[in-house]
């Protein structure tokens, strides 16, 4: 298993903030699909303030750039980060989720 951690800033605005939690309380249902049939077993996003911080486990043969890629052209899911970026502060906010969630690196291992 091949384990990814991002980050992401949502705009800095309480109510959008609210909005984006609910919205993540429901995700429909295309998008939970396609993150599984490219090998996303489990996905986690955590919020502090207007910080997002994703925990992704995947599949070994999980490849970033062309599983990213192909999960992009899944049904809905175009729609969906234009829908989610409304609450994002990214640079690109026509930028697929992969490059707009800026990956971090790991600095310490118990």
């Amino acid at each position: 298993m091949k384990r990814y951690c991002q980050t992401l800033t949502l705009k800095d605005d309480p109510e959008l903030i609210r909005k984006y939690r609910e919205v993540h309380s429901r995700v429909w249902p295309e998008i939970k699909a396609g993150i599984r049939e490219v090998g996303i077993l489990d996905m986690q996003i955590y919020l502090k303030g207007n910080r997002l911080f994703m925990i992704m486990d995947t599949v070994d043969s999980f490849d970033w750039e062309k599983d990213n890629a192909r999960l992009a052209t899944l049904p809905r899911q175009k729609e969906w980060e234009e829908y989610v970026a409304e609450f994002q502060n990214a640079a690109d906010p026509h930028a697929p989720s992969h490059e707009k969630w800026q990956l971090m690196e790991k600095v310490f291992q118990l």
